[in-house]
């Protein structure tokens, strides 16, 4: 990213991830992160890797821009070594990837490899002089974790998959920037380790791996050591090598091979087959080995270093129990995740590196960025205005689109609404809540969520069956007042991003019988808040503050009132196979088809036995999960 702007207007660089998969945009100018989507919000396509036109456009409305505005476009990853990894790749291998390397070549040929033609071309009224600039994949992965953190100096670890060859790269964060220091290479990944293992369980590449996640607590960790000895060397400071011999993904569409299934006792399970014990068994353990390395790779982070505070990106950081491990060990004083970790925050880290090196030396990123119009966030911490940076919607917009479904809706002031939603939740009810602007990255923060009450027996099953379309042993995740989550959780740190697991407090917790083993787990209520107490009495916690979110504090404090409990269950809005709820429309087609209670959207509550339609015709085709 050598090129540099030579221009009299305001420096606008828009970041774009595209082509693999979580395709994203986003815009930053002047050091502050005006905006940033991912694709699929809009398209409604799952992890859509498509060119992220329609979030361009988005995120310039947001920002209040015009594609004429832009100064610099700036992709997340080099085309140009990246083909080179996949031609060596290729060349190693053959001719067994031959047919891998023909199926892809074409979509190098016509997109990928002139980026900058590409970029034009989808982009249509950006003004000749704006530059086309590229990062390196880890450099946009490094950027997106170390320029919003609250931290002028950290150490920056980065695990993923792979981007141009780098698969874990470490670096440290100081005024000055980044200075990368050391990286592991392709093929050698924890990030496709864990996809392995994914894919061999019967989930999405890409897409499953919180479900993996999610599994690990039911089983035992009896594999832990085959992996250690059969699939990995690992050595004391983290870094690694696979046994390429049990893997598959150099030169076929599979990721494991027939070696790897007779070592683990039988074929993958396909999608619609049981999961058994032995799928439970395995995601504990490769979740066991997982934690280990990352717990080493942070470790060996903190010793060449000497810093501090850790920064974290790319796909891996998005493993939250294994992020919970870390803050436990005390390797670091403190932790900070971009909360969108995966490709799509590389779009957001590509334009912040871009600015970085447009505004050298280094200015103090804003990180109090958020836009006068918005009431709802009133602060943050870092960078990051709390993930909310996607669009948002006036009541007039959201009552035309209510109107145009004949919806029954009441709009009241926003204490009465508050009170009214906080008891129909202590009532057992389960509600959509669509405020304010929407949340970057794969977690829903209170602005596009469902909610429901933790303190339900039902609820887990209720939501995962009956709402959510979704496998029953998936777990729910709390909301909580930030001054009352050490009351409930064993947390040293604040988490308002869902990216942290602790362990629920020993004095909630209820002992299961020993006799209960797998998802038999799922019928005992193993703590007195059941439906966000995983079956290893843990949680992945959000921490609320006014700051942070004022009108998802205010229902809190709504509910404590009502209950007692400053606590609700938070869900992402949108059930199997879809993207979370981008616009109203969405929201209210998600209300009719499932059996949510009600929806709380802008100033507006609604009750689903209200409405006039028994169901609404999906708006895209659902995606296999």
């Amino acid at each position: 990213m050598s090129e540099r702007l030579h221009s009299s207007r305001t420096p606008v660089f828009l970041g774009i991830s595209a082509f693999y998969h979580d395709s994203a945009a986003a815009i930053v100018r002047d050091g502050q992160i005006l905006a940033a989507a991912q694709e699929e919000r809009f398209s409604r396509r799952k992890n859509d890797d498509r060119f992220p036109s329609r979030a361009v456009q988005s995120c310039l409305q947001t920002a209040g821009l015009r594609i004429q505005d832009v100064t610099s476009v700036v992709f997340h990853e080099k085309p140009i070594p990246k083909l080179t990894r996949s031609l060596e790749t290729f060349l190693t291998t053959a001719p067994r990837g031959f047919s891998t390397f023909l199926r892809t070549l074409p979509n190098w040929l016509s997109e990928r490899l002139d980026i900058r033609k590409t970029l034009r071309d989808e982009l249509p009224g950006l003004p000749p002089e704006s530059e086309i600039l590229a990062t390196s994949h880890h450099q946009a992965h490094a950027a997106s974790a170390f320029f919003p953190s609250p931290f002028d100096h950290a150490a920056i670890l980065t695990i993923d998959g792979v981007g141009e060859w780098a698969t874990t790269t470490l670096s440290t964060g100081t005024p000055a920037g980044i200075t990368p220091l050391l990286e592991l290479r392709f093929p050698h990944s924890l990030g496709l380790l864990y996809s392995a293992f994914t894919a061999y369980c019967g989930f999405r590449v890409n897409s499953g791996e919180y479900k993996l996640m999610g599994l690990a607590p039911y089983g035992q960790p009896i594999y832990a050591q085959t992996i250690r000895d059969q699939l990995i060397d690992l050595k004391e400071d983290g870094s690694f090598r696979l046994n390429l011999e049990f893997f598959d993904f150099l030169v076929g569409s599979r990721m494991t091979n027939d070696r790897f299934h007779n070592l683990f006792g039988g074929p993958p399970r396909l999608p619609e087959d049981p999961v058994l014990d032995r799928h439970m068994d395995l995601a504990r353990s490769v979740q066991e080995v997982t934690e280990e390395i990352v717990i080493r790779l942070a470790r060996h982070a903190r010793d060449v270093t000497g810093q501090d505070n850790l920064c974290l990106a790319g796909g891996v950081a998005l493993n939250c129990v294994a992020n919970g491990h870390i803050l436990r060990e005390g390797i670091f004083k403190q932790l900070w995740i971009q909360p969108a970790a995966g490709d799509a925050g590389a779009a957001l880290g590509a334009a912040l590196a871009a600015w970085h090196e447009y505004s050298s030396p280094r200015q103090t990123l804003p990180k109090a960025n958020t836009p006068p119009h918005n009431t709802l966030q009133v602060k943050s911490a870092d960078g990051m205005n709390g993930a909310f940076l996607g669009p948002e919607f006036s009541d007039a917009a959201i009552a035309r689109v209510l109107d145009s479904h004949r919806a029954v809706y009441r709009q009241l002031p926003e204490k009465e609404l508050l009170a009214d939603t906080a008891n129909l939740l202590a009532e057992g009810h389960v509600l959509g809540w669509f405020q304010g602007r929407m949340e970057f990255g794969p977690r829903a923060l209170g602005n596009r969520s469902i909610l429901a009450d933790p303190r339900s027996v039902e609820m887990q099953s209720k939501l995962n069956l009956k709402i959510k379309f979704r496998e029953s042993f998936r777990p729910f995740a709390p909301m909580v007042k930030a001054e009352h989550a050490s009351r409930f959780f064993d947390l040293s740190a604040p988490s308002p991003y869902m990216l942290l697991v602790a362990p629920v407090r020993e004095e909630l917790r209820k002992p299961a019988p020993n006799n209960l083993t797998g998802f038999a787990r799922l019928k005992f209520p193993n703590s007195t808040l059941p439906a966000i107490t995983h079956v290893d009495y843990s949680a992945r916690v959000q921490t609320v503050t006014p700051e942070s979110n004022r009108l998802a504090y205010a229902l809190l404090d709504a509910f404590e009132q009502s209950t007692g409990l400053p606590m609700l269950v938070n869900t992402s809005f949108n059930v199997r196979g879809e993207p979370v709820v981008g616009s109203p429309d969405d929201a209210y087609r998600c209300l009719i088809n499932t059996k949510m209670d009600g929806l709380v959207i802008g100033s507006f509550l609604l009750k689903r036995e209200d409405q006039p339609h028994a169901s609404l015709p999906a708006s895209h085709e659902p995606v296999p999960d």
